[in-house]
């Protein structure tokens, strides 16, 4: 009975050790596909978080909430649909590409877009 149990916990560790560590390689992955995507749809405009257009309208925490953008999902359906005289970006971003830099814009706002 003792080997059951042993061989069950450390099934189970290993298993979720391999999960957790499957998750983490799959969320960098994305990362960096949401800066890639970022750096060719929309750092012309929003370098480093900016706005060259309009200053007001930048990708700064302060700036985004101000403004009622306050979720990646919000973010994604500008990106997507476009907002005031920026237009949307669907076709260049693919398929969950709004999605990926959307939730890469929110962690860089919420990181002060702080460049490594």
């Amino acid at each position: 009975m003792k080997k059951k149990l042993r061989n069950f916990f450390l099934f189970s560790f290993c298993f979720t050790f391999f999960y957790l560590s499957l998750l983490k390689g799959l969320n960098a992955i994305e990362a960096d596909l949401g800066e890639n995507l970022f750096k060719h749809s929309c750092a012309g405009c929003h370098m480093n978080g900016g706005n060259i257009i309009r200053r007001s309208k930048n990708l700064k925490i302060s700036s985004l909430k101000r403004n009622g953008i306050d979720n990646p999902e919000t973010i994604a359906k500008i990106a997507r649909q476009g907002i005031g005289i920026m237009s949307g970006y669907k076709d260049e971003l693919g398929e969950n590409g709004d999605e990926i830099v959307a939730n890469w814009v929110w962690e860089q706002a919420q990181n002060a877009w702080f460049q490594e």
